[in-house]
């Protein structure tokens, strides 16, 4: 459920408030739901699912246990459905600006939209922080960019039948023109040399895409772009051996890579290594109590950058996060297909 800030007057008061919209994000209102936790959810993006529906809502997934192949929508969609039992509440296209500490231990936050909220817990799962696009330094990209100029793929079929020139030399780039090229009418992968980053057999399939005519592969760099308005008709590239080459594109994917930022995180006084958040792998607690962080923000010795990663975090978090918001309570460990207090809570029984 998406909240209307506006016609709430005061703090909206909340057990936890979960910073981050994201796969990890999403578990974790699990988690914390079966447990009796009330919780809001603050996103900087307009939608849920964080990096997985911002960078690759089409791009398969294979790594989710008993799901052999998933999007990122797809497994956005399916936590979604299976969160509703706990009607969450979401606030998007904002993000935390403030928080402290009340003299009761309850947080007070402020979003810089003007929302507020009172939270016993404060559950961290923005990813790697507020994430932008690294843009080319090229003259009028700006112009072009949501129209002709894309840093991610939303939909597949907006590129059917498309001059598409990619960018990059890494597994995004690699990926993109492995999944683009059967559907564009022309497909062209730019990078400055003639050696990749990505995985090594995502570069055999280029090769063999390129040796077979399919595709084209240019090494060099974008020096311009031309169109009209917001409609990009070509660009001009600077190859290896200093000659110029006129490409017709009319679609543009440029993959440098994320300028990745903690934002007003960085400033809440918790423990950081390396620009993440250092937790601990009993309760995923940060050096502050009552702050946790689950996913790709946090660090600990060990540590694996992938989604089942953060979704056993977001259940050990849960756990000691009941014991910080309901401190006198004794909890005994359910499991979900033989509980019928739980099954009862997720609407089976």
């Amino acid at each position: 459920m998406s909240a209307n800030d506006n016609a709430h007057t005061g703090p909206i008061e909340t057990d936890a408030l979960i910073v981050g919209g994201g796969p990890c994000g999403l578990f974790a209102v699990f988690e914390m739901g079966l447990l009796d936790i009330q919780s809001h959810v603050i996103d900087i993006l307009d939608r849920p699912g964080g990096q997985c529906t911002e960078l690759y809502p089409e791009k398969p997934i294979y790594d989710i246990p008993a799901l052999p192949i998933v999007t990122g929508q797809q497994l956005t969609d399916q936590l979604m459905q299976q969160i509703k039992p706990f009607k969450p509440t979401f606030h998007f296209s904002q993000q935390v600006e403030s928080l402290k500490r009340e003299a009761d231990g309850r947080f007070l936050v402020n979003t810089d939209a003007g929302t507020e909220f009172r939270a016993k817990v404060i559950v961290i799962a923005a990813g790697g922080g507020s994430f932008t696009p690294k843009r080319p330094p090229l003259s009028g990209i700006e112009a072009f960019e949501g129209t002709s100029v894309f840093y991610s793929v939303r939909k597949m079929e907006s590129f059917r039948g498309k001059d598409v020139l990619i960018v990059g030399g890494g597994d995004s780039a690699l990926d993109w023109t492995l999944n683009l090229q059967p559907i564009a009418k022309s497909l062209t992968l730019l990078h400055r040399r003639d050696e990749f980053r990505a995985a090594p057999k995502s570069v055999n399939d280029m090769r063999e895409f390129v040796a077979s005519g399919k595709m084209k592969l240019e090494i060099g760099q974008v020096t311009a772009l031309h169109g009209t308005g917001a409609e990009l008709s070509g660009a001009t590239v600077k190859r290896a051996d200093n000659s110029m080459a006129e490409l017709s594109v009319n679609r543009l994917m440029p993959f440098f890579g994320l300028t990745m930022k903690l934002g007003p995180i960085a400033n809440w006084g918790i423990h950081l290594n390396e620009n993440l958040i250092q937790v601990d792998t009993e309760k995923f607690a940060t050096s502050e109590k009552g702050i946790f962080a689950i996913g790709d923000i946090n660090t600990y010795p060990g540590k694996l950058k992938l989604i089942l990663s953060g979704f056993h975090e977001a259940a050990l978090m849960a756990q000691a996060a009941n014991k910080v918001i309901y401190p006198d309570k004794k909890v005994v460990f359910q499991y979900t297909t033989s509980s019928s207090s739980l099954q009862r809570k997720l609407g089976v029984k």
